[in-house]
């Protein structure tokens, strides 16, 4: 009776031990430049032979000093996000850097990172931001940011930025805790996925007629990120 009680606490421990450290594992070597080229198929990408691996590999020259066009967005912002898929040298490291444009009244929209953590940080101008926490509770933290704050959104959790000046626009950088974060804008992937969600489960979901769901399905689903 001992000895099982010992080996049942023996697989208590390892389990909870195991779930403890659960988490991207750490590199086996200093570097694994993404291949995109590689037949071989990873979760991410296969390095590349490190014998041809260059600085240009962990460069690029992105001018994230430079204002991005915001004019032609519907919703009045413009993220410019340099990940794996910009910048190789990215692969296996486990982050990425964002730069968000935001017009005056502009805002990017609720949406989420599946694959990361979020920190921005404000460069020019003045954020109303927040992040809506999961079922059951779903509550909402909100903060105004001005120049030089920092705010964090947590991995997979709904969250928004808006600028709430009518004359002036704003400028964020954000790093993201993922080599290739993801983005699902919440709007879009309702009523712009392809092919549409059938109207009868988004009229029931949402509480509304049928017809409310056509016409949002009828609207373009705008992509911010360029």
């Amino acid at each position: 009776m001992v000895a099982s009680s010992y080996f049942l606490l023996a697989v208590f421990l390892a389990l909870a031990s195991s779930l403890a450290i659960a988490s991207d594992p750490s590199p086996l070597q200093d570097f694994c430049v993404a291949d995109k080229y590689s037949p071989v198929k990873v979760n991410g990408f296969a390095c590349k032979d490190s014998m041809a691996v260059n600085a240009d590999d962990f460069f690029k020259a992105a001018k994230l000093d430079e204002p991005r066009n915001t004019m032609h967005s519907k919703v009045g912002s413009n993220v410019t996000l340099i990940n794996v898929m910009e910048l190789p040298g990215l692969n296996t490291l486990g982050i990425s850097i964002a730069r968000i444009d935001y017009a005056p009244l502009g805002e990017n929209p609720p949406h989420t990172h599946p694959r990361a953590t979020e920190i921005l940080t404000v460069l020019e101008g003045t954020l109303y931001v927040g992040f809506v926490t999961s079922n059951p509770n779903n509550t909402l933290f909100t903060k105004v940011l001005n120049k030089g704050d920092v705010f964090v959104f947590p991995q997979g959790l709904i969250h928004f930025q808006f600028n709430p000046v009518h004359d002036k626009p704003a400028v964020a950088l954000a790093a993201l805790s993922g080599q290739n974060p993801g983005v699902i804008t919440i709007a879009n992937a309702v009523f712009g996925s392809k092919p549409p969600i059938s109207d009868d489960v988004l009229a029931k979901a949402f509480q509304v007629e049928k017809g409310t769901i056509d016409w949002l399905q009828a609207q373009f689903w705008e992509n911010n990120h360029y």
